[in-house]
Parts: structure tokens; sequence; C-alpha cells
């Protein structure tokens, strides 16, 4: 129920706080764009009729859009601080964001979430989470913490309003041998949402799992098989990050009939693309770029999302709506002018975190290495199995080779495009490693490492040089985690990340400005300028 001098405003008897005059409102609610005068006070909608405010702006014809609500991203993949994260996906027309923060929780537990939402609580933009539903994410990775049924349980019980539900169900294969502790996990969040990740799934297998509970999808990549997740009730997600891009595919499958059932989502956002490009606007241009009309873009950017999360008055501009919106001068390119959250200009915000007890530094724990731990026994007369890089893909390929052999030991071999890769556990101080070899990044030289590898984590280096290796491997000791890149017995570039070794600390320009730097030692390095070598090293140790 609204204060009294919410009602007495909305009836005019008291000022409102703002007035947007002179704009034309693009209403998701209606599905039309008509003219209107927008009053808020203390940051909420009183309505469209004439009013009189302590401040009046004259919007000049220009377009008022509600702010952007995203429904599925891993923050830690921007790797920017959250509140950092905030600030900039603010100015590009973001108000909401859903996350999961399933990096972290791989890396923290439950500590990781209570520390995210600790640090947002107080931000003008939004943030609520998903509780991760795969910590690990599966049996056969060494992570630095595991999530119950019972965790859950109890994460939705100190934190009601803040997490909306259970995470992407990442173990179908679980849900469908009917696994007691998925199923668990899937009951603890009683009738709250469960976000769905289930790529191949169809038929009697995919009738199974949204039965299961899982409601939405973003993982769909071909078209007939989006529709038939469609048909069969799941909100469909259609993602458009930096490493799936699955907008241009999907986008056809969405009608005038089902466009409340789809939503515009990025999932993995890297941070010079959300600097460079935008976050959800950029979605919502590439929507109209294709003929979808821009409101239908926009609903799919915001009160579709709002309504799958159940989060009442978010997504649209109507009494009673929190007053998150955004002045646009042009609709079909978006472009945005200025941004307004709960009734405040942007330039009038202030980004600080929440406080906490928690921390997320030193997180990187590894034992002081052997110098021969990254000997290879030769295994005489026998071929060795390398990890064969797919240009463009995640996924790689197994293949057989001829090692390279010195005084008994497999050796890299960059003749033939063949590096070494070794994956130390960095969460318990264990000790444990394991070594391969990989094909397919185009070392020449030297070494990179990271403590973004997914899904646990742990740190991961490849490299020609041993020596190289080994170096990498202590600076992101010594700085808490990060990328790195070394050549010839010197550190070339690291961006170190402390925030659990998958965030910053600095500025989003300045995280850009470092990639940028890192990215082109490591081409120089030898890797083709066609990959990003970080993500594809990220994905190595899947």
């Amino acid at each position: 129920m609204p204060h009294h001098h919410l009602l007495k405003a909305a009836l005019g008897q008291e000022k409102a706080d703002l007035l947007i005059t002179n704009c034309r409102l693009v209403n998701v609610l209606s599905g039309e764009i008509h003219p209107a005068n927008v009053a808020i006070k203390d940051g909420i909608v009183l309505g469209f009729e004439e009013y009189d405010a302590v401040e009046i702006v004259d919007a000049g014809g220009k377009y008022l859009c509600p702010g952007l609500v995203e429904g599925h991203i891993h923050i830690e993949s921007t790797l920017l601080h959250p509140v950092e994260f905030a600030k900039v996906t603010a100015t590009h027309g973001t108000a909401v964001v859903v996350c999961d923060p399933h990096e972290l929780a791989n890396v923290k537990g439950t500590t990781g979430i209570e520390w995210l939402l600790d640090v947002t609580k107080d931000l003008s933009l939004e943030i609520y989470c998903m509780m991760p539903s795969c910590v690990p994410a599966t049996h056969l990775e060494t992570s630095g913490a595991i999530i119950t049924a019972q965790d859950i349980s109890s994460m939705l019980a100190r934190h009601q309003g803040r997490i909306l539900g259970l995470a992407e169900m990442m173990n179908y294969p679980g849900v469908l041998a009917r696994d007691p502790e998925v199923l668990e996990k899937v009951l603890a969040v009683g009738e709250l949402p469960v976000d769905g990740h289930c790529p191949d799934l169809s038929g009697l297998d995919l009738n199974t799992y949204i039965l299961a509970g899982p409601g939405s999808e973003h993982e769909s990549f071909e078209l007939a098989n989006a529709r038939e997740k469609l048909r069969k009730g799941m909100h469909l997600m259609i993602r458009e990050g930096s490493s799936a891009k699955n907008l241009q595919a999907l986008l056809p499958v969405v009608n005038g009939f089902n466009s409340q059932n789809c939503s515009l989502v990025t999932d993995d956002r890297h941070c010079d693309d959300l600097v460079r490009d935008g976050h959800l606007d950029h979605a919502v241009r590439m929507a109209i770029a294709q003929g979808m009309h821009p409101v239908r873009a926009i609903q799919m950017a915001s009160i579709n999302t709002a309504r799958y999360f159940r989060l009442r008055h978010r997504g649209a501009i109507a009494p009673g709506y929190r007053a998150d919106f955004v002045l646009l001068d042009h609709l079909e390119s978006f472009g945005i002018t200025d941004v307004y959250l709960a009734g405040q200009h942007m330039d009038a915000l202030t980004w600080a975190p929440g406080s906490t007890t928690h921390t997320m530094e030193n997180s990187v724990r590894v034992p002081d290495l052997l110098p021969h731990c990254l000997d290879i026994p030769e295994e005489p007369g026998k071929m060795v199995r390398v990890m064969s890089i797919m240009p463009g893909q995640i996924i790689t390929e197994q293949a057989l080779v001829k090692p390279k052999v010195v005084q008994a030991l497999v050796q890299a071999d960059p003749d033939n495009d063949v590096a070494k890769v070794a994956v130390f556990e960095r969460h318990h101080g264990t000790g444990t490693s394991h070594l391969g070899l990989v094909r397919g990044l185009g070392l020449r030289a030297g070494a990179l490492a990271s403590t973004v590898a997914h899904d646990a984590h742990n740190l991961i280096v490849v490299g020609i040089d041993d020596q190289d290796m080994l170096l990498a491997v202590e600076t992101l000791k010594e700085c808490g985690g990060g990328h790195v890149c070394v050549r010839d017995g010197q550190v070339v570039e690291l961006v170190p990340l402390p925030l659990a070794g998958l965030m910053s600390d600095w500025s989003a320009q300045e995280v850009v400005d470092a990639l940028d730097r890192l990215n082109t030692a490591a081409w120089d390095l030898g890797c083709p300028a066609y990959i990003n070598p970080f993500m594809q090293l990220s994905f190595l140790s899947l």
C-alpha cells in the first residue's frame, strides 16, 4: 500500500518531485507510443496527467522508454567489480539486473554470494541474484566450495527479495536421471522461478526436464529447438553476449502472439564489449535493425523479463512503477541521451559499495612449485593426446600426435603448434595439478596464465617454455589472480584480478585498456589475431 502522501500527490494535492513533459512514451504495457507528461515522487511514477512539480524537465519530443531489465548474466565475466559493472550498465539504460553468480560461487561458495549482495545492496541500479545450482559444475572438478540444497534453502530464507530463485540448471543429465541431490535443489526454491540450461534437449527428454521445474532457456541456438521450447511453455531468453551470439538466428521465432514469452539477455558480456558497444541497449538495437518493431524489442528487454522473475512494478512506466527510464533522441538507434533511476538523473547518482564483512582477496593458494612439476615423461613408441582448439568455438577436439621428445621428456612443439598446458588447484592449497598438451593457440614462445578457468576457476597456464610457465603461475599467486603474459623470463603484461581471482578493482576503462595491451602481447607470442587468447584459455579447463 503506497504511503498517503503518494496518494495525495497522485491526486494532484501535493507537488510531484519531477515532471517530464513533452515526451513520447514507449508504453510496453499497451504496446504503443503516445504523448505524455510523466510525474514522479519518491522514485515512483504517479501518472501521466497534468501535475505541478518541484522540477520540470522538457523532453523536447524525445522518447521516454522504461529502464532495461537483464534476466541472465554472470557479472564476473565482465571482470569488473559489481559496483563498477552497475555504473557502466546504467549508462546504457539498464535499471535491473538478475545475475547468476555461478563463477563467484565456485570459488567462494555462499560467502561470495553474500559479498555480492552486500556490496550492491544500496545501488540505484537494482541487482538481484539467482541461486547457483551447480557448485561444483561437475563431480570431475575441484571447486572452491560446494553448495547443497540446504545451502540454497538457507540463503533464500536470509535474502528474501534479493534471491529470486534457482539459477540455470546445467545438470540436465542429473534431472533426467532423477538424481535426488539435483531434484532436492529444485524443490528447495519452492514455487520460485528455476532457470533452465538445456541446449540439446527435445522430445521426451525436454518434456521431463520442464516437468522437473526449469521454466526458462537461454542456451538455444537453433530455430526449431527454440520453437519447441516455446511451444512447451519455456520462457525463451534470446542471448546476445560476447561469446555466444544467438539473436540473429532466433529472432524469426518471435511473433506478435508469443513475444511476451521472450526476453533479450547477454549471459556473458566482456568488459571491452560493454564499454564500446553497450549492454542490453546493444541487443535492442540489433533486434530493431533486423526488422523487429522497436516497442516489441524494448518489451523483450524490460517488462517481459520483469514479469518472468515476478518483479512487480519494474520494467514499465505506469502509476506505481519504480521511475526507471531513459530518454531517447532516436527510437530505431536507441540513442540514449539521459538515464533516470528511481527518479534520479544519472549525473546525481553515487556508486559506492555497501558495507560487508566478507573479503574476496587472497583466493590463490598454490604451494611452492617444484622445478620439475611440468615434466611429462615420454611413453616410448606411443602417440600423445592433445586438445585441439576449434576456431570460434569454446569446445575442443581430441587429436593424436607424435610428440617432440628431449631426454625422455615430452616437450612443447611450436613448429607444430603444440603447447604445454597445466591446471593447478588454487582453492585449498592441495598441490594438485594436471598436465596436458594443446594445439591451436599458435604460441611460438613464452606463456599465458589465468585464474579465470571455467567452471571451477583453478589456475591454468599454457606455454612453450617451462620456466616462463612457472613464472606466470608465481606471478598470479603474488597478485591474487588475474591474466598474465610472460616471455623470456619477464612479465610482459599483467591484469590483476584480486577479487576471487575473477574481478578487478579498477575502473572499466582501465580494465579495457589493460586487456588491449594483454591481448596484443599474446598475439605477439604467436596467437592468431582471430582468437581472443584469454577467453580461449578460460574454456580449456572444461
